[in-house]
């Protein structure tokens, strides 16, 4: 008996996944193909971060792109651009207090179209 197939059911999520091949396809950037094949993971296996990570990984202005879910256990000290699928409250709160940016991934794209020095981080 084979295991039952699911597809991704959230329009949103569909909308960002169409969007990140286009934009790696017009920029000739693997970075954007690269994170929409991990949101097309399903919803148990796809990444979820905490700040913790994102500080101990990145220094004072570095652009990251999540992928998934930035949660909001840990400290974070420096600032940050953090683009992510979603943040949970707390996460958003810490990153604003260390001076950092929570976006959108599609407001990254736009501002980075190329993905240049833009960390994966998952």
């Amino acid at each position: 008996m084979c295991p039952k197939r699911t597809k991704i059911t959230n329009p949103e999520l569909i909308r960002l996944i169409r969007f990140l091949k286009k934009k790696s396809r017009e920029n000739d950037a693997a970075i954007w193909r690269r994170v929409a094949d991990m949101l097309l993971k399903p919803k148990r296996k796809r990444i979820a971060v905490n700040v913790s990570r994102i500080n101990r990984y990145t220094k004072e202005n570095d652009e990251v792109v999540v992928p998934g879910k930035v949660l909001g256990s840990g400290m974070i000290n420096h600032p940050v651009r953090v683009a992510a699928f979603s943040f949970s409250s707390k996460a958003r709160m810490k990153i604003l207090e260390a001076k950092g940016e929570c976006l959108t991934i599609p407001e990254l794209v736009e501002a980075n179209p190329k993905g240049s020095n833009v960390k994966i981080i998952g």
